[in-house]
């Protein structure tokens, strides 16, 4: 039997190992492919949102690069809650949990059926750590499949994302939009498949894994309804397959330095503050020591290049067409703010990875370089004060003042909270 084949590896010769592989011959398994590696694939398709909506090409297109690297893939499923639906409602409640829920999935399935390595696809913004949390508690060869950004909206000459919504709302609220047009951004604002344009939650942690080296880079940024992301996940496949092979393992390669560098992108990106919640998870699964003041540690000394959404002007489509996350990696490498020497999944270091990344083009306005900033450090502050003795995050841009003293109107409840903003009290 291959040594690369856990399960095949670990079956007893004879009469013990008949039950085991009638099981598989059920499924269409034939003799040789006992020894090829069993690779799973967490496949986070799902209705509920078109975050995940448009996942389950991406994990046929697993498939088929599996099977042509000489794996056997097993598909299994993980849920999603959609953060953008359920604000507001009860259902809030379930969206942090449902992170350690798909974390649980993923190592469910890997370790209960012995599986030699995992892809996993996800979309929306808790599928992102809690997969990642679960391929490293797993610790098999494995590799992260983002589905992909959003394509913008348009309504009268201008682009829409899903935060086009919120701003609508407190315009109409307010009288100075009218319900036509409040009606058409709402319509227009998501206009197909993938997750919420911006550098929101998801493209945040989507570009992090890619920084962390468990993702292809470029694979980041890619617009799920575009075509390159379909080839993107079958080369991945073939990635992950020559990983299982070298036995390159998640905890291999998210070290210290590793997430130093994602926090790196995390900030030079204008991330989300998300990123320091999921972060603390992601290290602690990978068995690495990383604390909230090592935020910003990282935020002092690395500057925000990017011009994206909420804060700026761009959308993460808009990244990938200026270069992608690799053209934001090579800025930092280059100024000497990122780990080169780090191990990636494509079996060559981030420097290694970077080597041919064009230098940034003059004609796009995304990504600034490192002599020209938006801002000289990080946008993601981790304070402390009476309000928040062991430290809360908050996102800076454009703050004047780092302190803030005075009075706390304090609610015991949300609903409070919200009537009193409505009545502008």
């Amino acid at each position: 039997m291959s040594k690369i084949n856990r399960r095949s590896a670990n079956i007893t010769e004879g009469v013990a190992r008949a039950p085991n592989r009638s099981m598989y011959y059920a499924l269409g398994y034939q003799e040789g492919d006992f020894k090829k590696p069993m690779i799973g694939v967490a496949n986070g398709h799902s209705t509920i949102t078109p975050c995940n909506s448009g996942l389950q090409r991406l994990a046929d297109a697993a498939v088929i690069g599996l099977k042509e690297a000489g794996a056997n893939p097993q598909i299994f499923g993980t849920p999603t809650i959609s953060d953008g639906m359920a604000m507001g409602t009860e259902g809030m409640k379930y969206s942090l949990v449902s992170r350690e829920v798909i974390a649980d999935c993923v190592e469910t399935c890997v370790g209960g059926q012995w599986m030699d390595g995992v892809m996993v696809i996800g979309g929306c913004d808790k599928n992102m750590p809690g997969g990642m949390m679960g391929m490293l508690r797993a610790n098999v060869p494995a590799i992260y499949i983002y589905g992909g950004t959003i394509l913008p909206g348009r309504y009268k000459g201008q682009d829409l994302n899903i935060v086009s919504v919120f701003e609508a709302v407190g315009q109409f609220t307010a009288g100075k939009m009218s319900e036509e047009d409040f009606c058409q951004i709402e319509r227009r604002a998501i206009p197909g498949s993938g997750s919420c344009g911006g550098m929101y939650t998801a493209n945040t942690m989507s570009s992090a894994f890619e920084a962390l080296g468990l993702s292809l880079p470029y694979a980041s940024t890619m617009a799920n309804v575009e075509g390159e992301i379909v080839a993107m996940v079958e080369h991945a496949a073939k990635v992950l397959v020559e990983a299982v092979k070298a036995d390159l393992k998640p905890r291999d390669i998210v070290t210290k330095k590793a997430i130093e560098n994602a926090v790196a992108v995390i900030m030079a990106t204008g991330g989300s503050t998300n990123a320091v919640l999921h972060f603390l998870a992601i290290a602690h699964a990978a068995g690495v020591e990383w604390t909230i003041d090592d935020f910003e540690r990282i935020r002092q000394r690395t500057p925000v290049l990017c011009d994206l959404k909420p804060s700026g002007q761009y959308l993460a489509v808009d990244l990938h067409r200026a270069g992608g996350i690799p053209a934001v990696m090579k800025q930092l490498l280059k100024a000497g703010l990122l780990h080169g020497e780090c191990k990636t999944i494509t079996g060559k270091t981030v420097a290694e990875n970077l080597a041919a990344v064009p230098d940034l083009s003059s004609e796009q306005k995304v990504i600034r370089p490192v002599a020209d900033p938006i801002y000289a450090q990080g946008h993601l502050a981790i304070l402390k004060g009476n309000l928040s003795p062991e430290g809360c995050v908050a996102k800076i841009t454009g703050l004047k003042n780092p302190k803030i003293t005075g009075p706390a109107r304090v609610f015991d409840d949300e609903q409070s909270a919200l009537a009193a903003i409505m009545a502008g009290r």
